[in-house]
């Protein structure tokens, strides 16, 4: 009778801890974040250029690299409480940020550091400045996202590009805007009048907009400067080579010192890129072409981001 009782006791045991094991493995699986949805209303961090990407290193850069001028702003991807800001060998001045999907990023080789730990912060504030402290070998920030919590050996890192979309190193980015203030954008760029200057209210700095002079539609004389191309002028002016040489019924590269040129800024409109959009996709909205696009607006690539400004014409 007790060797019965003794069986069953540890059967009893067993089916437990089985029954642990499998709730335990239900709610690991209940607890995965999916950061891609979590994240898509995030801002990038900073204004500059992709210089290094996640996974490199022979996997141990678990983040990416941002790269531009010394004390470049630096902007928290969104709201959240500061869990640490401090200085380290490593990651010079870096600050932690909790957010409140579950995650928390890491900025760190600041140059300086402008918020403290336990403050509340607003997506698009101001947290530091780029800069090159720590174990660094340039001007950059380096940025990196982890599931709940960042942990000393970075188990729970996640490839930033989750929550952004694929970039390549060498592909600018920008901190300015996401898909809905970039409709927000929009709004305000169709009230402003010709030669109208606006500057938007939005977290990035220096971004003023300005519409082209002369106004739509309107005429003015450029005088020749020694050493001008007509490639130089038309950038001046946001116009195509092709439409100062047309209107002055001159070869593209015939221009002289002293030369007076018609200047007539034609009608055009603003455009914010908005997510899946592409090149091609835009030109055929407006029926002119991806490569008067890109000559227009100075791309010397076909990628485009969420929220990109781009000056449209109709082609003739």
């Amino acid at each position: 009778m007790r060797d019965y009782i003794r069986r069953f006791f540890i059967a009893g045991i067993m089916a437990l801890c089985v029954g642990l094991l499998f709730l335990g493995g239900k709610h690991s699986k209940a607890a995965e974040l999916n950061v891609e949805d979590l994240t898509k209303d995030w801002m990038w961090p900073a204004d500059g250029v992709i210089t290094d990407t996640f996974g490199t290193r022979h996997g141990q850069h678990k983040g990416i690299d941002i790269a531009a001028e010394s004390g470049s702003p630096v902007y928290a991807v969104d709201s959240g409480i500061v869990s640490k800001s401090y200085y380290s060998q490593t990651y010079g001045h870096v600050i932690f940020i909790k957010h409140s999907n579950q995650t928390e990023t890491v900025y760190a080789h600041m140059n300086e550091r402008l918020a403290g730990k336990g403050q509340q912060v607003n997506q698009g504030e101001k947290i530091g400045t780029m800069g090159n402290t720590g174990d660094s070998s340039g001007v950059h920030l380096h940025f990196e996202i982890h599931k709940r919590e960042w942990t000393v050996d970075k188990e729970n890192a996640v490839d930033p590009f989750v929550a952004y979309g694929k970039e390549e190193i060498g592909q600018p980015v920008y901190a300015a805007l996401n898909e809905e203030s970039a409709q927000e954008v929009s709004a305000q760029l169709s009230q402003l009048g010709p030669g109208q200057t606006r500057i938007l209210e939005h977290p990035t700095e220096n971004a003023e907009i300005l519409a082209p002079e002369p106004g739509q539609g309107e005429e003015s004389v450029h005088i020749v400067q020694q050493g001008e191309t007509l490639w130089e002028i038309a950038r001046m002016y946001n116009l195509s080579v092709k439409a100062i040489a047309n209107l002055n019924k001159i070869e593209q590269n015939k221009i002289v010192s002293g030369q007076k040129l018609r200047i007539r800024a034609e009608n055009y409109e603003r455009y914010a890129v908005k997510k899946g959009d592409t090149l091609t996709a835009i030109a055929n909205h407006y029926q002119t072409s991806a490569e008067l696009i890109k000559e227009i607006n100075k791309l010397d690539t076909d990628i485009i981001h969420v929220g990109q400004l781009l000056i449209i014409r109709q082609n003739e």
